[in-house]
């Protein structure tokens, strides 16, 4: 059961007459409520009180065993008498009554002029803690800047919200102040602690908002108010009904508090084990090695070969600075040298401060630019409304996938300005590269979520382009995606902290680990089945 139904259980019982054990030696409700009528009576009889239209309200348990009301005159005369089991929402113990809200309960409406009551403290519904009975905090009517007319309060009155009844707004004045007139200030013979357990409940809730048809801002008014039946146990049990539930919601709170707990760690959790399992993934801890793969070193230098191919077929540009090559040196540490097209060799570099964590023997370290065909920035469009050509922008890249919906369209007589690289391809990694909040979020390519069959990225996005047979576009994503880069993405960035840029030129020459292709394929299996189990 979550807090706020057991708070709720605990209320209900509560005003049920089932929290505590009833006790013969208790002066009956029905005495009770037959001495605050006749204090009333008193109060009309000296002009401090007027005697309720439609004469007031008694009810009673008949001969059959069910719940009567009558009212009577000023003399005592029945005006109407009447069976109300319909209306009765629950049994209640033989020494308790039920009584309209009227009868034991007065609303204390006092508006008053706020510009003479400038030191007072103000109470509005905001201040109040909702379904708690607690007051958060409060300022002076000054300070409040209050204009408009507000009720006078006293100390011990209940403070009851009318407006958003659900909210169960309700405080028992520590001071006198004045309060919002979305407020009514109550009076009542009973105790006040147990006046405010019945205001909280689930039972009084409800029939407030009987009859409300208003959805943006329900609210209830003194008519519909005082004809609400109120359980009224005996005096004695109202103050041992207060002290046991003041007993048990600090216990409430504290489970509270124990199930946010619980549920911001149930909802952080699946986020925490798909960052351990990337990074699980990127560093060879997934997924055993196997010896008959054939090792990453093998399968970088096939790619380099490649890669010189398709420089003379000029269907890529030469690497400024010449080709990288990271190895291992003598000492265990890690080198990198660059190779030009004729294949001089600069001096090799120690790199080792630069690699983020170790990896398996079969693997190798290498710039991401080594391993790629295509490492664009998009470019600026001219937009049209034409929706024909979608431009992906960084909203079209999030964490769960790209989507074309947000996408925004070019101008189709630019179209043919754009060169077939640009043209996106599946595959293709999409990294968000400028702003704060968005910079570093991936996604791939997918065609089949593009309805249009043709898009290119804005100059906000870069493209990242691999070939299957050199490094799989999903190992890559998992490591990009994980936290071993993201945690570090700022740091990577340059430009201020609003207009944070990851240049091109870092995203060539990011550091990526590289496995056997085969073990590649193995990961991503695994990851994917991983993640399948997670959400």
């Amino acid at each position: 059961m979550k807090a706020k139904d057991l708070k709720n259980s605990i209320l209900q019982m509560a005003i049920e007459g089932k929290l505590v054990p009833q006790d013969p030696s208790d002066e009956p409700a029905s005495v009770l409520l037959e001495r605050i009528r006749e204090e009333k009576h008193k109060l009309i009889a000296d002009g401090k009180a007027k005697f309720p239209k439609g004469g007031e309200s008694i009810i009673y348990i008949g001969s059959d065993g069910s719940p009567y009301e009558k009212h009577v005159d000023t003399k005592g005369r029945v005006l109407s008498d009447k069976c109300i089991a319909d209306e009765v929402p629950f049994g209640i113990p033989e020494s308790w009554a039920w009584a309209r809200f009227s009868e034991v309960i007065g609303i204390a409406a006092r508006l008053v002029d706020p510009l003479k009551y400038q030191d007072f403290p103000h109470i509005a519904p905001d201040n109040i803690q909702k379904g708690t009975g607690k007051l958060l905090f409060c300022h002076s009517v000054k300070a409040d800047e209050v204009k408009s007319a507000n009720h006078l309060f006293s100390a011990g009155q209940i403070l009851y919200s009318k407006i958003r009844p659900a909210l169960r707004k309700a405080v028992i004045a520590p001071f006198d102040g004045l309060c919002s007139a979305d407020m009514y200030p109550l009076n009542t013979k009973l105790q006040p602690e147990y006046v405010l357990t019945v205001l909280l409940s689930n039972f009084f809730t409800e029939e407030t908002l009987k009859g409300d048809t208003r959805v943006k801002m329900p609210k209830t008014n003194q008519k519909s108010l005082n004809v609400i039946l109120v359980p009224v146990p005996p005096l004695a049990e109202q103050r041992r009904i207060v002290e046991r539930v003041n007993e048990l919601m600090p216990l409430v709170e504290e489970y509270g508090e124990l199930e946010d707990a619980r549920e911001e760690l149930d909802a952080a959790l699946p986020g925490r084990l798909r960052k351990s399992v990337l990074q699980l993934a990127v560093q060879g801890g997934l997924v055993p090695q196997d010896p008959a793969d054939e090792p990453a070193g093998v399968l970088l230098e096939r790619i380099r070969g490649q890669r010189r191919q398709l420089v003379a077929e000029g269907e890529m540009k030469a690497p400024k600075g010449g080709e990288s090559i990271i190895f291992a040196g003598s000492d265990g540490r890690r080198y990198e040298k660059r190779v030009d097209a004729r294949g001089r060799e600069s001096e090799p570099v120690c790199i080792e401060d630069e690699i983020p964590f170790e990896i398996p023997e079969s693997w190798e370290w290498a710039r991401l630019e080594s391993v790629t065909t295509y490492i664009q920035r998009g470019k600026s469009p001219k937009y049209s409304t034409v929706e024909k050509y979608p431009v992906i922008a960084q909203k079209c890249n999030q964490w769960s996938g790209f989507s074309v919906e947000k996408a925004r369209f070019i101008d189709p007589a630019t179209v043919s300005k754009y060169a077939d690289e640009r043209i996106l391809k599946d595959g293709d990694l999409l990294w968000n590269s400028t702003g704060l909040g968005t910079l570093g979020r991936m996604a791939v390519y997918d065609s089949a979520k593009n309805r249009y069959g043709w898009a290119v990225a804005d100059s906000h996005v870069t493209v990242i382009r691999t070939r299957e047979d050199w490094l799989d576009h999903r190992f890559a994503f998992a490591y990009f995606a994980g936290p071993s880069v993201q945690s570090e993405i700022e740091d990577q960035a340059s430009g201020s902290t609003k207009q944070k840029e990851l240049a091109q030129e870092t995203v060539r020459n990011y550091l990526i680990p590289v496995p056997p292709l085969a073990e590649q394929r193995r990961i991503v299996y695994e990851v994917d089945w991983l993640f399948k189990i997670l959400v």
